[in-house]
């Protein structure tokens, strides 16, 4: 929460703009929709959950940062995530995924996620049980026989050695002393029995735990082996079932879900596929199906999952298209009426494409620098060069279909093929790529068309 305060739009955009070049409109309208989100919880009151989040709709060619907005602003807000596809749901009776699995999906991310976090808070204390553990193995505590009359003197005694020893011991395992040790410890992996089953519709529709269900029917299955491990092996094995001991499934769940309804996205791309754009008004059964479908949960409602019920009224929609053949008003209205904010983002020019080279964090020259270093070779771009990329990108985008920023991958790997190929069986310390060599790496493919819709 406190996190969140501190993000205002205009730092938002900031944090985008690190790893995001141009579309400054779209990050305009998810700043304001990540930050309306945090106005919302401060609201006291009956009113908190009549605010519903302002889904937003960006519509652009491939390429152009669509996702890459979404996908960052969520790990801007440490939020749930999830990117699906519309094309791939089907209406419910139909073979296929249902709408609903996008919301269980995007509670196991948040299941994964606060799972994490609470394994790192509880991983000095599962460290030092498993410690104990591996001690208590290699030197095991006398004890005391009941049938035999023992003074407490002489077991007191023991007892001392036994803690001397167990201290030299102790200062071993810390110092690596005991790495080539081998010692037998028992894993408890209990199971429920596996039954296997067929169904003709999609598996993610079929949400209820089996395992669970079956575990209070049927006995479970002991598999308690013993297994030989080196002692460093046998440190991390405990040290993992004593984090599952001391995380609390209860409070993973109710985190989780709490995550998934006030902070979760759903990234829906592709949503101009389910669009009809037919001229007598009569859409396709599918497509018209698959938004009445999506219809309620966008709106909210209750979604029925294996950790209980998900309310939708306040996870955050980010839908996405190209919208070549269709455009947002072939959208059913119900659904047109639920993603109040639309957002066109530009096409990528050449010196669009040059900052893309150069700027973000993760820039592709930076990427490619790290990948030749990896061979002790170091790589760099003259700025003739990078501008040469860059319109040789852009001529490729107008001459073939306009696949956005995806163009340079395929440019940066033509041109750099073969000292990827030859690189670790010569002799390279440097690589220096010139203006003339990226026009004749690339020159030839761009001139032939034929021979660039292959290969670019």
């Amino acid at each position: 929460m406190n996190d969140l305060m501190k993000l205002t739009p205009i730092k938002i955009v900031a944090e985008l703009n690190k790893y995001i070049i141009g579309q400054e409109k779209a990050k305009r309208a998810v700043a304001i929709a990540l930050r309306n989100r945090w106005r919302r919880q401060q609201v006291q009151g009956e009113l908190q959950d009549e605010i519903m989040p302002n889904n937003i709709i960006l519509i652009g060619p491939t390429g152009v940062g669509k996702t890459e907005i979404a996908r960052r602003l969520s790990r801007l807000a440490n939020a749930p995530f999830v990117k699906v596809e519309a094309s791939k749901f089907t209406e419910v009776g139909y073979v296929g995924r249902d709408v609903e699995s996008m919301v269980r999906e995007l509670l196991d991310v948040a299941m994964n996620e606060v799972r994490m976090e609470m394994s790192q808070q509880v991983k000095a204390k599962a460290k030092e049980r498993a410690k104990e553990k591996v001690l208590d193995l290699l030197i095991s505590p006398p004890k005391r026989n009941p049938k035999e009359t023992e003074l407490d003197d002489d077991f007191d005694e023991k007892m001392e050695r036994y803690y001397r020893s167990r201290n030299k011991m102790q200062k071993k395992l810390d110092a690596g002393e005991l790495d080539k040790r081998e010692i037998e410890i028992t894993l408890d992996q209990s199971k429920a029995p596996q039954l296997e089953f067929f169904s003709n519709i999609g598996m993610e529709s079929i949400d209820f735990n089996f395992g669970e269900m079956i575990s209070n029917i049927l006995p479970m299955k002991k598999d308690n082996k013993s297994k030989k491990f080196t002692v460093p092996q046998a440190l991390k094995a405990l040290e993992s079932m004593e984090e599952s001991k001391l995380i609390d499934k209860e409070k993973v769940i109710k985190e989780a879900k709490n995550r998934v309804e006030n902070s979760g996205i759903i990234f829906v791309d592709e949503i101009d596929k389910i669009a009809s754009s037919s001229k007598d008004g009569r859409q396709e059964v599918s497509r018209a199906g698959v938004q009445r479908d999506l219809l309620p949960i966008v709106e909210g409602s209750n979604v029925p999952t294996k950790h209980g019920i998900i309310n939708t009224s306040h996870i955050l929609f980010i839908a996405a298209g190209a919208f070549h053949l269709t455009k947002p008003s072939d959208l059913i209205p119900e659904l047109q009426g639920r993603f109040p904010i639309r957002v066109e983002l530009n096409s990528l020019t050449s010196e669009d494409f040059i900052k893309i080279l150069k700027y973000p964090k993760n820039a592709l020259i930076k990427q490619y620098i790290a990948l030749f270093d990896t061979e002790k070779v170091v790589l760099s771009f003259e700025d003739e060069a990078i501008n040469s990329i860059a319109d040789f990108a852009a001529r490729a985008n107008e001459k073939m279909e306009d696949i956005g920023a995806r163009r340079l991958h395929t440019i940066m790997n033509t041109l750099l093929d073969s000292f990827l190929f030859e690189m670790p069986d010569n002799d390279y310390n440097s690589v220096n790529i010139s203006k003339n060599d990226v026009e004749d790496r690339l020159g030839k493919i761009i001139k032939d068309e034929d021979l660039s819709r292959y290969i670019l």
